[in-house]
């Protein structure tokens, strides 16, 4: 275990650690796709070579967790878990440059000609708990996006963190190394300083605390974990944050949903991997076809190791279902158990997501146009889905290559965060000698 550190020792680690960051965010910022691209490329093929660092490092954390379940599926890697992590470092290396973009621009009667030009934030803070790719994932985004990172990984995680960390970090110092290949080689900007990804060196709490308090060194915190982390990043927070809220996202089976297509996606929505915050907590189907289709998809979700929790409609069909409470149409299980509704029609549907929802992902199954517009219309979460799995609610499924978390607010981003969403903008206005009257 690592010794307790003091408040003190913690905003000392942030100081050094913000001042370096803010240096490489500086040099990041103008720093060619090229290099930027390598440094990316380089990383991907140091995760690789030190596959037997970081599977040694998770087996620790692993034998040093209690947890067992969904928690335990977050935190383990494998060889093919691995290999996606790095190749999601090639993904985004693949995709287009986000900065430099012209956003928008015009021209003023008097001849001033404004662009809107897409521009890194700076430094970001990136809190996460048991998931050790989101280090990497987090390290891989704000590279390409021009931002530095520094990186507080949780407790259950600490060795995976550091080998990830340890091993990125090698990477940017051999594409440090010029590179005829690479075309901006001999610029000395083109190097990449291995400040810009740091990581706090323990998993203490007082690291979170330094962090959250950490105005003029970090310019935007994302918190990625449990419904508790993120309350207490909002609540003590003195910088800008980009929130994740809990995942409790619905699928609604229409009353003219294909019967074979909502067995599929349910099952799929629910049971793929449980403990994912875009896993379905929640469905909804109609009365209209439920007695029909309610037993199927139970029998398919139980076969699959599922529990229930269901109101009294769904009882009524199937009585052996255990009854829900009050409290678990509010509950992100992120674990195989469902809760499970019938509903009166789309506008029910509606009304129980807008009550009882997180703004994260909703889904919709049904072959009816019309009603599925209607839904995506009137649902006010991040993403709507129409016949496909809220499981899709991922940056790589997005597109993005990866992505930092899943935003659930309505300011600067929604949804999937991937490079885009890490840019903010500045303008730029080109005169030929205009003055104010």
């Amino acid at each position: 275990m690592d010794q307790s550190v003091g408040t003190a020792e913690a905003e000392a680690w942030l100081a050094r650690a913000g001042r370096a960051a803010r240096r490489a965010a500086r040099v990041l910022a103008e720093t060619p796709l090229a290099a930027r691209n390598a440094a990316l490329l380089a990383a991907a093929d140091a995760l690789r070579a030190a596959e037997g660092k970081i599977l040694a490092a998770n087996e620790a954390d692993l034998a040093a967790s209690a947890s067992d379940g969904a928690f335990r599926d977050r935190l383990a890697l494998s060889p093919a878990r691995l290999a996606a992590m790095a190749s999601g470092l090639e993904e985004i290396a693949a995709l287009p440059d986000p900065l430099g973009r012209v956003l928008a621009e015009w021209e003023r009667p008097n001849g001033l000609r404004f662009q809107r030009i897409a521009t890194p934030i700076g430094v970001i803070g990136m809190i996460y708990e048991s998931r050790p790719n989101v280090g990497a994932d987090a390290a891989g985004l704000c590279l390409k996006s021009g931002n530095a990172v520094i990186l507080r990984g949780g407790s259950e995680s600490l060795h995976s963190a550091r080998a990830i960390h340890a091993a990125i970090r090698e990477g940017l110092r051999a594409a440090s190394i010029p590179d005829a290949s690479i075309p901006d080689a001999s610029i000395p900007d083109a190097s990449i300083p291995d400040a810009a990804i740091e990581i706090a060196p323990a998993a203490d709490r007082a690291y979170v605390g330094a962090m959250l308090g950490g105005g003029g060194v970090i310019d935007l915190i994302i918190p990625r974990g449990g419904k508790a982390l993120v309350e207490r990043v909002e609540r003590e927070a003195r910088v800008p944050v980009l929130a994740h809220a809990e995942g409790l996202c619905h699928t609604y089976v229409h009353e003219s949903a294909d019967p074979a297509m909502a067995r599929r996606i349910v099952a799929n929505a629910k049971m793929r991997r449980p403990g994912v915050c875009g896993a379905t907590e929640t469905l909804l189907i109609d009365a209209a076809i439920a007695p029909a289709l309610l037993p199927l998809i139970v029998a398919d979700l139980a076969a699959m190791g599922c529990e229930f929790r269901a109101e009294a409609r769904a009882r009524a069909i199937l009585p052996t279902l255990p009854e829900a409470s009050p409290e678990d149409f509010d509950t992100e299980w992120l674990a195989p158990i469902l809760s499970v509704k019938v509903v009166g029609g789309i506008e029910e549907a509606l009304a129980h997501i807008a009550r009882h929802g997180s703004s994260h992902t909703e889904a919709i199954i049904a072959e009816d146009r019309v009603a599925a517009e209607r839904f995506l219309a009137g649902i006010d979460s991040a993403v709507g889905l129409w016949n496909a799995s809220t499981q899709f609610c991922d940056g790589g499924e997005f597109g993005f290559g990866a992505e930092i978390g899943i935003a659930t607010g309505r300011i600067h981003a929604r949804g999937p965060v991937g490079l885009e969403q890490l840019t903010s903008f500045r303008y730029l206005v080109r005169g030929s000698g205009q003055i104010r009257p």
